[in-house]
Protein backbone atom coordinates (compact mmCIF):
# COMPACT_ATOMS: atom_id res chain seq x y z
CA UNK A 1 0.00 0.00 0.00
CA UNK A 2 1.32 3.14 -1.30
CA UNK A 3 0.27 6.63 0.79
CA UNK A 4 1.06 9.86 -0.01
CA UNK A 5 -0.17 12.84 2.43
CA UNK A 6 0.36 16.73 1.64
CA UNK A 7 0.35 19.19 4.77
CA UNK A 8 1.18 22.78 5.21
CA UNK A 9 -1.00 24.54 3.59
CA UNK A 10 -3.52 27.65 5.17
CA UNK A 11 -4.69 31.02 4.48
CA UNK A 12 -1.74 33.75 4.55
CA UNK A 13 -1.69 37.13 3.54
CA UNK A 14 -0.21 38.24 -0.11
CA UNK A 15 3.49 38.26 -0.02
CA UNK A 16 4.06 35.39 3.23
CA UNK A 17 5.28 32.19 2.59
CA UNK A 18 4.15 28.85 2.83
CA UNK A 19 6.20 25.39 3.20
CA UNK A 20 3.95 22.75 2.20
CA UNK A 21 5.11 19.10 2.62
CA UNK A 22 4.28 15.93 0.90
CA UNK A 23 5.19 12.55 2.93
CA UNK A 24 4.38 9.02 1.52
CA UNK A 25 5.17 6.07 2.54
CA UNK A 26 5.01 2.16 0.98
CA UNK A 27 7.96 3.00 -1.26
CA UNK A 28 11.28 3.93 -1.59
CA UNK A 29 10.56 7.69 -2.04
CA UNK A 30 14.36 8.42 -3.29
CA UNK A 31 13.68 6.19 -6.58
CA UNK A 32 11.02 8.26 -7.94
CA UNK A 33 10.62 11.45 -9.24
CA UNK A 34 7.93 13.94 -7.31
CA UNK A 35 5.71 16.34 -8.59
CA UNK A 36 3.33 19.38 -7.39
CA UNK A 37 0.21 20.37 -9.07
CA UNK A 38 -2.01 22.64 -8.25
CA UNK A 39 -5.88 23.46 -8.67
CA UNK A 40 -8.00 26.20 -8.67
CA UNK A 41 -12.11 26.43 -8.36
CA UNK A 42 -12.91 26.00 -11.77
CA UNK A 43 -9.64 26.18 -13.54
CA UNK A 44 -7.70 23.15 -14.83
CA UNK A 45 -5.13 21.50 -13.10
CA UNK A 46 -1.38 22.86 -13.37
CA UNK A 47 1.61 21.32 -13.03
CA UNK A 48 4.03 24.05 -10.52
CA UNK A 49 7.48 22.50 -9.94
CA UNK A 50 9.04 18.76 -10.84
CA UNK A 51 11.83 17.24 -8.72
CA UNK A 52 13.60 14.27 -10.16
CA UNK A 53 15.16 10.86 -8.81
CA UNK A 54 18.74 13.12 -8.44
CA UNK A 55 17.32 16.49 -7.67
CA UNK A 56 17.15 18.31 -10.29
CA UNK A 57 13.95 20.90 -10.33
CA UNK A 58 11.71 22.30 -12.63
CA UNK A 59 8.97 24.92 -12.52
CA UNK A 60 6.01 26.59 -13.99
CA UNK A 61 6.64 30.34 -15.54
CA UNK A 62 4.01 31.51 -12.82
CA UNK A 63 6.15 30.47 -10.00
CA UNK A 64 9.73 30.05 -10.89
CA UNK A 65 11.66 32.58 -8.53
CA UNK A 66 9.11 32.16 -5.99
CA UNK A 67 8.77 28.38 -5.49
CA UNK A 68 11.46 25.92 -4.54
CA UNK A 69 11.15 22.19 -4.36
CA UNK A 70 13.37 20.11 -2.61
CA UNK A 71 13.55 16.73 -1.41
CA UNK A 72 14.32 14.74 1.94
CA UNK A 73 14.56 11.18 0.62
CA UNK A 74 15.74 9.81 4.55
CA UNK A 75 12.41 11.39 5.28
CA UNK A 76 10.34 10.38 2.20
CA UNK A 77 8.96 13.69 1.93
CA UNK A 78 8.90 16.25 -0.85
CA UNK A 79 8.75 20.19 0.19
CA UNK A 80 7.32 22.65 -1.65
CA UNK A 81 8.50 26.28 -0.25
CA UNK A 82 6.10 29.05 -1.55
CA UNK A 83 7.61 32.42 -1.01
CA UNK A 84 6.33 35.92 -2.45
CA UNK A 85 2.74 34.43 -2.83
CA UNK A 86 0.27 35.82 -4.20
CA UNK A 87 -3.98 35.60 -4.79
CA UNK A 88 -3.83 34.12 -8.17
CA UNK A 89 -1.67 31.50 -6.03
CA UNK A 90 -4.77 30.20 -4.30
CA UNK A 91 -5.81 26.54 -4.86
CA UNK A 92 -5.28 23.21 -3.80
CA UNK A 93 -2.07 21.83 -4.07
CA UNK A 94 -1.60 18.12 -4.98
CA UNK A 95 1.33 15.71 -4.60
CA UNK A 96 2.19 13.33 -6.90
CA UNK A 97 4.75 10.45 -6.73
CA UNK A 98 5.31 8.50 -9.62
CA UNK A 99 2.99 8.23 -12.37
CA UNK A 100 0.32 6.56 -10.10
CA UNK A 101 0.27 7.75 -6.38
CA UNK A 102 -1.59 11.30 -5.69
CA UNK A 103 -2.34 12.57 -2.28
CA UNK A 104 -5.41 13.78 -1.57
CA UNK A 105 -4.19 17.74 -1.79
CA UNK A 106 -4.20 20.35 1.07
CA UNK A 107 -5.55 23.95 0.52
CA UNK A 108 -3.66 27.24 0.17
CA UNK A 109 -5.36 30.39 0.30
CA UNK A 110 -3.72 33.73 -0.57
CA UNK A 111 -5.76 36.81 0.51
CA UNK A 112 -5.16 40.48 -0.46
Amino acid sequence: QVQVVESGGGLVQAGGSLRLSCAASGLTFGNYAAYWYRQAPGKERELVATITFRGSTNYADSVKGRFTVSRDNAKNTVYLQMNSLKPEDTAVYYCRVTDAYWGQGTQVTVSS
